[in-house]
């Protein structure tokens, strides 16, 4: 019984690492046309270093350390700009209008949607989490 039980265990941590390990680097065109379009938009400048796709979504990183996601469709998923900010016109409105009145003279370096709302994290260390209506859940630091 306890082999049974330790081939069990090893038959599911290998499932997961396998599945973990599926991304396969695409070319920049193989990228959705609703994401090639953000990028070349608002990331023009920039030297896309990798693009991987899983089995969720889009991943393209830059030479300059930015890291863009998206989903399936192409959507946005999330923006980590670490060195430099997440460009003023892909955040919605009402966070940048909250961030700039709350903690004026921070930047957003990082901004992730997922289903439950936005997550927000600043230069200055504070993440700030946001539901669907874009009210405040939590601020922590």
């Amino acid at each position: 019984m306890k082999k049974f039980l330790f081939l069990m265990i090893a038959l599911v941590a290998f499932s997961f690492n396998a599945k973990a390990d599926h991304d396969q680097v695409i070319a920049f065109n193989q990228l959705p046309a609703a994401a090639q379009t953000l990028l070349k938009e608002h990331f023009a400048t920039k030297v896309p270093l990798v693009v991987t796709m899983d089995w969720d979504d889009y991943t393209v990183v830059y030479d300059s350390g930015e890291k863009v996601e998206f989903d399936k469709q192409g959507n946005w998923k999330e923006f980590d700009c670490r060195p430099s900010r997440v460009p003023s016109a892909l955040i919605p409105e009402q966070i940048k209008s909250h961030i700039q009145t709350t903690f004026p003279g921070t930047t957003i370096i990082k901004l992730d949607k997922n289903r439950r709302g936005y997550e927000v994290k600043l230069n200055n260390g504070l993440d700030v989490e946001y539901n669907r209506l874009f009210q405040v859940i939590e601020i922590d630091d």
